[in-house]
């Protein structure tokens, strides 16, 4: 492989872009004396989101994990219940099912989105038609197949709970996602499109659902002379402090989605040679907010590769790589890229819950990952793809560098 110097300064996954003007609004707070969970940052945050994605009422809190909570519980997820949730994603998404003691099904992925399978959907319905709740996300800000997931749900009475929080600013068929759900989720994390270094925001076009998040969200106060407490309570509203920098990321937004989408499309048109794909989108119905470049090799370009719980290991072959040998090639130039989001089904803390493939029952089908051969989609995806460099503050020199390296690790 061709020598490179080290990166001087670290290529990052995905970091904060900042602007200036977010410092404005927060020394604005601090001036004024509003660093508490009120405060007009709030209410334009809450303002813009509700712009910007479409929605009726937004309510800005903690975290995209407390909007999800806080959505679980509306939808009435009880002890026991089991719920329908996208098997490749973060277990942000799965997290709050668990919080109100429900029960997570994982829905296998496709290959065309990377996303939540309707007709594995389908078929779970036919195996627990008691299901209620379906919990959808929108992989690395790609939107999955949102009209078919929609009739389906429909057709069953389940309410679906849309985890947009990698999606901000992407569209279906040119409506927003986040917009999609009964309730829904986004998220300024630090690693976000836009941030605020921590929070989220809970999005309905209903309106007693928003006033009741905003009420548990402050501890569930009741309004009284003094501290009344009638139901559980949480303290999950966002600072106004941390408002003021989402409130100064959201003019830039269009921006850097610019930005990822012409990372996406050098690295695609740099790999054009590679026995590689990029992470697919519908191009006819979806915009994506092109959060994180990904690819998928081909399966006979696969060296030998195995993993544990936490660790893996491969044997170099010519002409092939595998992921862990070029992201372990990438961090000694002092490059950061990521594994796919292990499957759900897969973790051990969710292994003994349901999962489901468009053929049914998916567990045995675990079984054969184990062995080498990953039948189910999810598992395939997250043993053959990596997440990319994508952060918006590198060069085009540096991404071409990183293009060469990967290249290097198929010679």
């Amino acid at each position: 492989m061709k020598k490179f110097e080290i990166f001087e300064n670290k290529i990052w996954l995905s970091s904060p872009t900042m602007h200036g003007t977010e410092l404005q609004y927060v020394t604005e707070a601090y001036e004024t004396n509003w660093m508490s969970t009120v405060g007009k940052n709030i209410n334009e945050v809450e303002r813009l989101t509700c712009e910007k994605i479409g929605c009726k009422y937004a309510v800005a809190l903690s975290a995209g994990t407390a909007a999800l909570h806080m959505a679980v519980k509306l939808a009435g997820v009880k002890p026991g219940e089991k719920v329908f949730c996208s098997d490749v994603t973060f277990d942000a998404t799965v997290n709050p099912v668990k919080y109100e003691g429900g029960d997570p099904v994982f829905i296998d992925t496709e290959y065309d989105t990377w996303n939540m399978d309707p007709v594995a959907l389908e078929k779970a319905f036919e195996i627990y038609p008691e299901v209620k709740v379906v919990v959808v996300a929108h992989l690395y800000g790609t939107p999955g197949k949102i009209d078919e997931i929609k009739t389906i749900c429909d057709k069953h009475g389940a309410v679906i709970i849309e985890d947009a929080a990698e999606s901000l600013g992407a569209t279906y068929k040119g409506v927003q996602t986040g917009s999609f759900g009964n309730y829904n989720a986004i998220s300024f994390n630090g690693n976000k499109i836009i941030t605020g270094s921590s929070g989220g925001m809970f999005l309905t076009d209903d309106e007693e659902a928003a006033n009741k998040v905003r009420k548990w969200s402050t501890q569930a106060r009741e309004d009284a002379p003094w501290y009344q407490h009638e139901e559980l309570g949480y303290n999950y509203r966002m600072s106004n402090v941390i408002a003021g920098v989402v409130r100064g990321q959201y003019p830039y937004l269009e921006e850097h989605i610019a930005q990822k989408r012409a990372i996406y499309e050098r690295y695609k048109e740099g790999f054009k040679d590679l026995p590689i794909q990029m992470n697919p989108y519908d191009a006819e119905n979806t915009e994506p907010n092109f959060w994180l470049s990904c690819m998928l090799i081909d399966e006979d370009a696969m060296c030998q590769q195995v993993r544990g719980e936490r660790e893996a290991l491969y044997i170099t072959e010519p002409g092939k790589s595998c992921p862990t040998e070029i992201l372990e090639t990438l961090a000694k130039y002092n490059a950061e890229g990521r594994p796919i989001w292990k499957p759900m089904h897969m973790q051990p803390i969710y292994r003994m819950n349901g999962f489901i493939t468009r053929d049914g029952n998916g567990r045995a089908r675990t079984n054969a990952y184990i062995a080498g051969s990953c039948l189910d989609i999810g598992s395939d995806i997250f043993q053959r793809g990596l997440c990319l460099p994508s952060d918006n503050k590198m060069t085009t020199e540096q991404q071409d560098i990183i293009i060469e390296i990967i290249k290097g690790c198929f010679r």
